[in-house]
């Protein structure tokens, strides 16, 4: 079935003149009538513009890196004649007038826009629902979320929807999803995908990156070659293209949990798989217990979750009860605190970059980490309490592992690894140095490759 194949495959039969773009289309648009009732992942469906793209595609030269392959968008990035509409009745309803930089970038590169997908209300909770289009629900059990905030993307693309897209990540917002749904994504270093036209647009400079998301690492690296690079819209972006990393001699170091915030028995036994198959791979595997990071998560809520939530709560004043529970529960939760001084914020500032530097140094020994992407996997719906090995943790401690990433501006990639006892996907993160995207891609493929085929849900 095409729309079953990877995005590398359906690259190279269209190319070839095997299949028409057509046909790619109608096969991802047809799974779409299918399976959205069940998952709601998207917000608006673009299909007459797609059929109307891919005939073009079909008559045109095949030139660009995904010519004529569909893909998708999470609904917090602009697309030209379309609004963004992030969830919340608080956004605009007007179309855009111009594609966001990614959505630029997989067109000039030949990809067609199949649709945008869901968000929870203004990206701000792990889970994927709003007023607006309601609730996405996880193709591996539905009564489980995707994750959020791209967990319309995550879960298109793990249902068959879709074979790739763009999500972005501001607190593990594609890892989370890639993890809960059994695909891959990547949270490249803040600088190397602009996140011009990406809302809200005020964003967290330095901690909201953009990021590819597919079923497989190879996928993700093609998507990847296609976003990257500088844009001086992007004040942010810098020039460093794709490049060959050499992973020969590079060590690898296994941290098992975030300080001493347990895990659930899956997440451990997928880790040590993992850890297993790349020294199996040759690479040096040690264990890692990373120094002088143990507040990082609490220095990204005050940047992320504490400092935006005072102009959130003004924006919506007086109506608020157009504001969906996980977008109120966030903000409730940040703003029982006083206001933040300026001090505040430029002593917290010198933190992060004190911290990053510590970790830095003890990188130069161990260029990449290997770690869970979260210490649960997909939760119910509204579940707030997760049991662990040893006790119950809440949302804030189970995603510590990626936060701590987002704060420091590292980049991780999610390789899909495992199986919970429940049936669901659990993914293993790999983290590196800032600017060395190819080195965990490379070492990801590989460590896929060693897995072997990761089964879709049913």
């Amino acid at each position: 079935m095409l729309h079953r194949l990877p995005l590398v495959e359906m690259v190279s039969l269209v190319r070839s003149g095997i299949i028409s773009s057509l046909e790619l289309v109608n096969a991802h648009l047809d799974q779409i009538e299918r399976k959205n009732p069940h998952l709601n992942a998207f917000t608006m469906l673009m299909a007459d513009q797609a059929r109307e793209s891919a005939r073009r595609a079909d008559q045109g030269l095949k030139t660009g890196l995904l010519h004529g392959v569909p893909v998708t968008v999470k609904d917090s990035f602009d697309v030209a004649g379309f609004p963004t509409r992030l969830g919340s009745y608080f956004a605009p309803e007007t179309a855009a007038l111009e594609d966001a930089a990614v959505v630029s970038r997989l067109r000039g590169a030949g990809a067609i826009i199949l649709g945008k997908t869901n968000t929870p209300e203004f990206l701000v909770s792990y889970e994927s629902d709003n007023f607006i289009t309601g609730r996405t629900n996880n193709p591996w059990d539905v009564e489980r979320t995707p994750g959020g905030s791209s967990g319309g993307e995550a879960a298109a693309i793990a249902g068959y929807c879709s074979p790739g897209g763009v999500g972005s990540d501001g607190g593990g917002s594609v890892r989370v999803p890639a993890h809960f749904c059994g695909i891959a994504g990547l949270k490249p270093t803040p600088g190397r995908i602009s996140l011009y036209g990406h809302r809200p647009a005020e964003g967290v400079p330095g901690i909201s990156v953009v990021g590819p998301m597919a079923r497989s690492v190879e996928d993700v690296r093609l998507l990847f070659d296609v976003l990257a690079g500088y844009d001086d819209r992007d004040p942010l972006t810098a020039p460093v293209l794709p490049r060959v990393l050499k992973t020969d001699g590079v060590r690898i170091g296994v941290m098992e949990q975030f300080c001493d915030v347990p895990v659930q028995p899956s997440v451990r036994a997928a880790l040590k798989i993992a850890a297993k198959a790349l020294g199996d791979l040759g690479f040096p595997v040690d264990e890692f217990r990373p120094e002088g990071i143990d507040r990082a998560p609490n220095l990204w809520n005050f940047f992320f979750g504490e400092l935006p939530a005072r102009s959130m709560k003004e924006r919506i004043a007086g109506r608020e009860a157009e504001a969906h529970w996980t977008y109120l529960e966030g903000l409730d939760r940040q703003l029982d605190r006083p206001p933040a001084s300026a001090w505040q914020v430029v002593e917290s500032m010198g933190a992060r970059d004190a911290m990053r530097r510590r970790l830095l140094e003890q990188m130069r020994r161990v260029p990449v980490i290997l770690l869970p992407v979260a210490s649960i996997v997909a939760f119910h719906h509204r579940e707030r309490r997760f049991q662990t090995e040893t006790k119950p943790i809440g949302l804030f401690q189970a995603m510590m592992t990626v936060t701590t990433f987002n704060l420091l501006g590292l980049p991780g990639l999610v390789v899909p690894f495992g199986m919970s006892e429940e049936g669901l996907p659990v993914g293993v993160q790999l983290v590196g140095r800032p600017w060395e995207e190819e080195l965990l891609l490379e070492i990801g493929t590989r460590l896929e490759s060693a897995r072997g085929p990761f089964r879709g849900p049913e």
